[in-house]
């Protein structure tokens, strides 16, 4: 108990410290917001794979995929890594950053406002985003939960969530996006080398990689009881539900506002190019390596809790069943990286969600014709609002974790899918074609978020929702973010075209011409 608390004690104390010595640098609404878009690729790297991982993944979808489909659930870490972090950077990255400076936009409810010339796009996406964060946030909680019952049995969990809460609010509302982002950085360096320690760990607790390989190879997939080694094999017993899963968490990313704010604040053409390889290979790491260690779940079914079936475990207490009979020394680590993981999205969606509410909804609701609200001003509302999202979301965490309300995974596929469907093909195409029409993006945003709340609502009611595939929210998300690819330029091409010359002047920020060297790009001569 010691070492745990000794640690988690140092720990607080470095983030608040990186607060306070990045205050200077959130002295304007673009410095707190954005760290003054000159971030560079190390903390931009981190700052995207932190919040990308959390306490979801680690609890929640390691222990459920990996329950569900064995060694093969490594392959979504692969598509996180490919997918959500290489082609992100390389296709979102740097024309997100040329076009939002361009018509100075410093959130993506404020580009769909700018971009589509429609004050009202802007104010709905803004609700989107506060609304479909606040169950992201709860499945954050949900995973520590878990692990708090587990490595802190004499301390009351509310306990532990109320001080996460107000040390992470602090940080944030000090030091702003500079602040997360640096603290981001230290917490990632926590991350790596706490997954490869407690993987080894794990292994070494069933004989090693190959006996723990044999060990799991003889366990029958009830899906499919006549598929001999289905855990160990190379696509799992389910492959087409694995792709599912591989897509929404890993192009859902595309369309989440607090990934995407990343892109933002980029400093350079450098940073964008570091900043790929670095996140692609934080991604490799972190998030192979918790579907892996996560694929011998099934190797501690003697240690875990099941619903009242007896048959279904409960999935979030997969992960810490494997960890409860490992040394002390090990546990404070991953209670590391837990909270690493946690209160790195936490203070992203935190700083997402209020400086949304603020700039897209707030201030142009006060600001009336000469009428304008003081930086100073936008600062206080923004710091208010971080308070406050952080109280409701502890709130919610609290009393979840006293309650069984769902697991983590499909609390995880709701926020995404609701974001991702609806945000995802409208961005994209944004960026990309200057025929995507103002319509689209609201049948996008109708249909994405439709489908979500249609799926709970089935869901709730006991309903199968299209079919028992599409029942899971993990799969409804994947349902959400293709709909939109598809209906966006459908719509596109039978609705009223945006004005040219007005498009012209949006998307002449990727024809300015700029001088590099030879190293960078070859020449003629």
């Amino acid at each position: 108990m010691f070492i745990k608390v000794a640690l988690l004690v140092v720990f607080f104390a470095v983030m608040i410290l990186v607060g306070f010595l990045c205050r200077r640098q959130a002295d304007g609404v673009g410095g707190f917001v954005l760290g003054g878009r000159n971030v560079g690729p190390w903390l931009t790297a981190f700052a995207y794979g932190t919040s990308y991982f959390s306490a979801v993944i680690f609890i929640g979808y390691a222990g459920q995929f990996g329950w569900k489909y064995g060694v093969s659930a490594t392959w979504i870490g692969i598509g996180n890594a490919i997918i959500g972090s290489l082609l992100a950077w390389v296709i979102l990255g740097r024309r997100t950053r040329l076009m939002t400076q361009h018509i100075d936009s410093k959130t993506m409810p404020d580009f769909f406002g700018i971009r589509f010339n429609s004050k009202a796009l802007k104010t709905v996406a803004s609700v989107i985003v506060f609304v479909f964060l606040i169950p992201y946030t709860a499945s954050l909680y949900n995973g520590l939960a878990r692990l708090f019952d587990s490595a802190f049995p004499k301390i009351d969990y509310t306990t532990c969530v109320i001080i996460m809460s107000v040390l992470t609010c602090i940080y944030v509302v000090v030091g702003g996006y500079m602040a997360t982002a640096v603290n981001d950085f230290i917490q990632g360096i926590i991350m790596l080398a706490g997954i490869v320690i407690v993987i080894a760990a794990v292994l070494n607790s069933q004989g090693g990689f190959m006996e723990a390989m044999r060990s799991l190879s003889e366990i029958t997939a009830e899906s499919n009881p006549e598929l001999s080694g289905a855990f160990t094999s190379f696509l799992g017993p389910e492959p087409l539900a694995l792709f599912g899963v591989v897509i929404l968490t890993s192009l859902g990313t595309w369309g989440l506002p607090q990934m995407i704010g990343k892109f933002y604040a980029i400093k350079n053409e450098s940073a964008i190019s570091k900043g790929t390889i670095i996140s692609t290979i934080f991604a490799i790491i972190v998030a192979g390596g918790c579907y892996f260690m996560g694929g011998f779940g099934r190797l501690f079914a003697d240690k875990i809790s099941y619903v009242a079936d007896g048959v279904t475990p409960q999935y979030d207490s997969i992960v810490p069943a494997m960890l409860s009979g490992l040394p002390d020394i090990v546990v404070a680590i991953v209670i590391m990286l837990v909270l690493s993981a946690s209160m790195s999205t936490l203070s992203s969606l935190v700083l997402t969600s209020s400086s949304t509410l603020t700039l897209d909804m707030i201030v142009p609701a006060v600001e009336k014709g000469e009428k304008k609200v003081s930086q100073k001003k936008q600062m206080l509302v923004i710091r208010i609002l971080i308070v406050f999202f952080v109280a409701v979301s502890a709130a919610i965490a609290i009393i979840q974790a006293k309650s069984s309300v769902t697991f983590i995974a499909q609390l995880m596929g709701i926020s995404w899918g609701a974001l991702a469907g609806a945000f995802l093909a409208p961005f994209l195409y944004g960026l990309y074609w200057k025929k995507t029409t103002k319509a689209a993006v609201w049948v996008s945003f109708i249909s994405g978020v439709g489908i979500m709340v249609a799926n709970m609502i089935c869901n709730f009611a006991g309903v199968t929702f299209i079919s028992p595939y599409f029942s899971s929210p993990i799969n409804a998300g994947m349902l959400a973010m293709v709909v939109g690819l598809v209906i966006v330029p459908v719509v596109s091409l039978i609705t009223k075209k945006p004005d040219a010359a007005e498009m012209d002047k949006i998307f002449s920020c990727y024809n300015r011409e700029v001088t590099v060297s030879a190293k960078t790009s070859l020449t003629e001569k």
